[in-house]
C-alpha cells in the first residue's frame, strides 16, 4: 500500500510550519521542513537577499522527493512544508512513490507580508516576499490538494483541509 504525503505549501509567512505541526499532531504522521534539504549555498543566497533560481531548487526539490519515497519504502506517512510555488516544483515532488497531496495555504501579501515582517530567527527576509507571489502558480485544476485561506486561525485552517481531503480533523 502506497503512503501518503501531505505537502504544506505556500509563500514564506503563510503558516506552513504552524500547519504542518497540527496535521503531524492529529494524524501522528512523520514530518519535515523543507528548509532542512537546502544545500548552504541556497541558504546563503536567500540570507543574502537573492531569490533563488529554478536551478538553485531543482536539487532541492529532488531531495524532499527522495525523503517522501524513502519514508512511503518504510510504509509512513508523511507531512512536509515546501513553498511549491510553480507547478513544475509540484511535479518533481509528485515524482514521489507516494501518494502526494498539496495543501496550498493561500494569503494576500498585505496578511503575509505582516506575518513575515513579525517573525525573527529565519534566513529568509521579507524583501523576498514579492518575488515569491511573483513565482507563484496556485494549485491547478488536476492537481490533487486544496486551497486554503490562511486569515483564519490556524486550528481551523488545518481543520477545514483535513476535512477538504478527506482526513480525520
Amino acid at each position: 500500500m502506497t503512503s501518503t504525503c501531505l505537502v504544506v505549501m505556500g509563500v514564506s509567512g503563510s503558516g506552513k510550519t504552524t500547519i504542518a505541526e497540527l496535521f503531524r499532531d492529529r494524524l501522528d504522521w512523520r514530518m519535515a521542513e523543507a528548509d532542512e534539504f537546502h544545500p548552504r549555498s541556497n541558504i546563503e543566497k536567500m540570507s543574502a537577499g537573492t531569490p533563488l533560481t529554478d536551478a538553485d531548487r531543482e536539487p532541492w526539490l529532488r531531495a524532499i522527493r527522495d525523503w517522501i519515497s524513502e519514508c512511503d519504502a518504510a510504509g509512513e506517512n508523511t507531512v512536509v512544508t515546501c513553498s511549491a510555488l510553480k507547478r513544475a516544483y509540484r511535479d518533481i515532488l509528485r515524482e514521489a512513490t507516494a501518494h502526494v497531496r498539496f495543501v496550498y495555504l493561500h494569503g494576500t501579501t498585505d496578511t503575509v507580508g505582516a506575518r513575515l515582517a513579525a517573525r525573527s530567527g529565519h534566513f529568509m527576509p521579507p524583501s523576498l516576499l514579492g518575488s515569491q507571489f511573483a513565482d507563484l502558480e496556485p494549485l491547478a485544476t488536476g492537481e490533487d490538494g486544496v486551497t486554503v485561506d490562511v486569515t483564519d486561525g490556524p486550528e481551523r485552517v488545518a481543520a477545514t483541509a483535513l476535512a477538504r481531503l478527506g482526513l480525520p480533523a
